[in-house]
């Protein structure tokens, strides 16, 4: 069995983005879909920080650090890209103006839950930047992780005991492992890596799985 690596989860998020939509690429991991979206496919990349016509990432020899997103990462501006105030940018989001969004996440609920902004553990940081209102404004949040935390525990769970970004908001999770759907009714896998079984997914989990695979 062998895991996704980051570039190919990427590149498989990028597939699912169709053309003509409006999407926000949270920090961390999402940020690599901007370099996997077809050339001559019209997505609009938005930032919080205020840019929207976000490109791939720049090589080295062409960043601009006055040129940022809401990550602080070096970003490029395709023809037609704009810059504007950071509100406006909010109320784009809060006002249902943002196709999908691609999240980080600590934990996602089997319903959709996330939790993605704080461990909760007393010397963790908080970071919750936008999450909070992209969880809600989006039409559509993603979920970009790894499917085990470095210990082995699975950030697929039941039910989230981190503190929560968003109640029942998360649609789809694509893990290194596993793409999941997600909904009132819990967790089904559509796409597995080469090797794994679905009785194996139960087992690193924890948590009851349906399966919507296609026949081979």
């Amino acid at each position: 069995m062998e895991r996704m690596s980051r570039e190919a989860m990427a590149a498989r998020v990028a597939r699912d983005i169709p053309e003509g939509a409006y999407v926000n690429l949270g920090i961390g991991l999402p940020t690599r879909i901007a370099n996997y979206l077809p050339q001559d496919k019209d997505v609009f990349l938005q930032s919080e920080n205020g840019i929207l016509g976000m490109g791939p990432a720049p090589d080295d020899d062409d960043i601009d650090w006055d040129l940022i997103n809401a990550g602080k990462q070096p970003v490029t501006l395709l023809t037609g890209g704009s810059f504007f105030h950071h509100g406006d940018s909010f109320t784009m989001m809060r006002g249902g103006h943002i196709d999908i969004c691609v999240l980080g996440a600590f934990q996602v609920s089997v319903c959709g839950d996330l939790a993605n902004w704080h461990t909760g553990a007393p010397d963790a940081i908080p970071a919750v930047g936008g999450a909070m209102d992209l969880a809600i404004g989006a039409k559509q949040v993603f979920v970009m992780m790894d499917l085990l935390t470095k210990t082995g525990e699975s950030k697929l769970v039941p039910a989230c005991t981190y503190p929560l970004t968003g109640l029942a908001c998360v649609s789809r999770v694509y893990s290194d492992l596993a793409i999941f759907d997600l909904g009132p009714d819990g967790a089904r896998v559509i796409e597995m890596v080469d090797g794994m079984t679905l009785d194996t997914l139960r087992e690193l989990t924890g948590v009851p799985l349906e399966s919507a695979l296609l026949p081979a």
